[in-house]
């Protein structure tokens, strides 16, 4: 049978619950962050554990090799993690090129960076959590030893990766990729059993040494070791340097509620400055043309505006405080026009990440998001261990005159963004839509589903997306009206209906009832998205 056929519609509901809910891309993942909180663990105990478990149960979006950023809510305050890891000392924009690239490559050893995942578990843990690591860590653990069927989606973009590596990845460094996940010399099969021994010997490294193992112990000694025999830059030196960040969180007021992002180098800024453009154009009208017009302008002009900025904070030509700015909100807004503006064209590559949420009985809610970057990452597995290293390094220019330019021990521009939205300083809840850069696209269209229309978590998922893409290039999702597709057009936008949302980006949501303390949640439909709730 076919489990990529669904020749019928159907709808999920709201989840509600009381003492615990874990939203995320994958039922497994879920259940490891449940089985967390029914001993005794928090919501930040369970946000590791489901994002360990992801590591394994869904590899094409995320891996340990990868980075993480957090907002955590305890207490009635909101705190920020940056797990982002910079770029090895030994790179430049010379030694780049002296290999033969004019531009960062997708794949392969250079475009490694610091991963920064391991070192979010531990310090998240260390700070806010209530059980030790290696107990947050164990369903995960569970999973790479005893196995686990893949699930209709998971199983889709294993294939599809696999299909695009065997073209692509002939050379030695790419072995082991093989080796670890296509150990039959395929993919494996939707229902198909995946294990991952050296996976779970590596978590279980991970959680007796507090992520240390990987920064500078055994793990990091393989990690140097291939580097140099393949001719990649990080070095063990560059992961014994590493540690997150706490940081401010950033805001912008919109209609009322505080929506909340990592400050920069993440991209949670694109998503803040479209929603102060937007709200000072006309009142959004449920399902109108003029109103996606104006949404799709306002985010145009804030990718525009991001890509051109973002960087490291101290290397930003212009402050997140001016580019968040009422006045500037109120400069880019008179842009805008009745018909479709063609911007500087930028190229927007795909993404590979997961984002879940979970809350506890005690008011404790977290966001969280990590990822390899574009599915697997860069390709690069470190032997017997599982780690599959991210290629986060390919967002770096290699202009000089740009803001993000490579440099030695810097972080690039982010894609990855969690979210959260408060009320008069109350937590509303935990939201996130993972996918490159639809994620600020995302982000956008749940806030506005949410405070404009009032959709429930679920439905404000479930609503048909639409994707800027460059220029007047606009995708929307198979289900979205015909009637506004026609109407976008009319002004201008060229307007491409995809045959399936793979590319729209996948999230979840948690709110939190201040007067009951009910959770309410909504899961991804258009990947395996399950919630765990008790």
């Amino acid at each position: 049978m076919d489990y990529l056929h669904h020749p019928f519609a159907s709808k999920r509901h709201t989840v509600f619950a009381k003492k615990g809910m874990v939203a995320t891309s994958q039922p497994l993942a879920a259940q490891a962050g449940l089985e967390i909180l029914q001993k005794g663990g928090n919501a930040i105990d369970a946000a590791i554990a489901a994002a360990a478990a992801l590591t394994v149960v869904e590899p094409t979006s995320n891996g340990i090799g990868g980075d993480a950023f957090a907002l955590v809510w305890i207490k009635d305050k909101l705190h920020g993690l940056n797990a982002s890891g910079p770029s090895p000392e030994s790179i430049s924009v010379d030694a780049v090129k002296e290999l033969g690239h004019e531009k960062m490559p997708v794949h392969g050893v250079v475009p490694v960076t610091v991963p920064g995942v391991p070192a979010a578990w531990a310090e998240l843990s260390k700070k806010f959590g209530r059980l030790p690591l290696g107990e947050s860590l164990a369903p995960a653990i569970r999973y790479a030893e005893e196995g686990y069927p893949l699930t209709p989606i998971l199983g889709k973009y294993w294939k599809l990766a696999y299909n695009r590596f065997k073209e692509k990845f002939t050379t030695e460094e790419f072995e082991e990729w093989f080796n670890t996940f296509a150990p039959d010399g395929k993919a494996p099969e939707i229902g198909e059993v995946w294990k991952s021994p050296g996976h779970a010997s590596t978590l279980r490294s991970i959680g007796e040494t507090a992520a240390r193992s990987f920064y500078e112990g055994e793990l990091a000694d393989k990690i140097e070791t291939f580097m140099k025999k393949h001719g990649g830059f990080l070095s063990k030196s560059d992961l014994r340097k590493f540690q997150p960040e706490w940081v401010t969180p950033i805001s912008t007021n919109y209609k009322g509620y505080d929506v909340w992002e990592i400050p920069p180098n993440g991209q949670g800024m694109v998503a803040l400055m479209a929603l102060n453009v937007f709200k000072k154009l006309s009142p959004p009208a449920w399902q109108n043309a003029e109103t996606l017009h104006q949404q799709i302008e306002a985010m145009k002009l804030a990718f525009t505006d991001g890509q051109a900025f973002i960087t490291e904070p101290e290397e930003m030509p212009i402050s997140a405080e001016e580019l968040l700015s009422d006045a500037y909100a109120e400069k880019r807004s008179k842009v805008i026009s009745d018909t479709a503006a063609d911007p500087k064209p930028y190229e927007l590559p795909k993404g590979g990440t997961v984002y879940l949420a979970a809350a506890d009985e005690e008011g404790n809610m977290i966001s969280y998001i990590q990822s390899n970057y574009m599915g697997f990452g860069s390709g690069i597995v470190i032997p017997g261990t599982g780690i599959a290293l991210q290629n986060r390094g390919h967002d770096f220019s290699l202009d000089e005159t740009h803001p993000n330019v490579l440099k030695p021990g810097k972080r690039t521009y982010h894609t990855i963004i969690p979210g959260f939205l408060s009320k008069d300083g109350q937590a509303v809840g935990p939201f996130g839509v993972m996918g490159g850069y639809m994620q600020p696209q995302g982000h956008f269209q749940v806030v506005t589903n949410t405070v404009d229309y009032l959709l429930n978590p679920q439905a404000a998922l479930d609503m048909p997306r639409w994707q800027w893409m460059k220029g007047k290039s606009v995708h929307v999702e198979p289900e979205f009206p015909n009637y506004l597709v026609q109407a976008l057009s009319r002004k201008g936008h060229e307007v491409h209906v995809t045959p399936d949302g793979g590319s729209f980006g996948r999230g979840q949501i948690i709110w939190r009832d201040p007067k009951t303390g009910v959770l309410q949640g909504g899961t991804e439909s258009r990947t395996d998205g399950a919630i765990a709730a008790w």
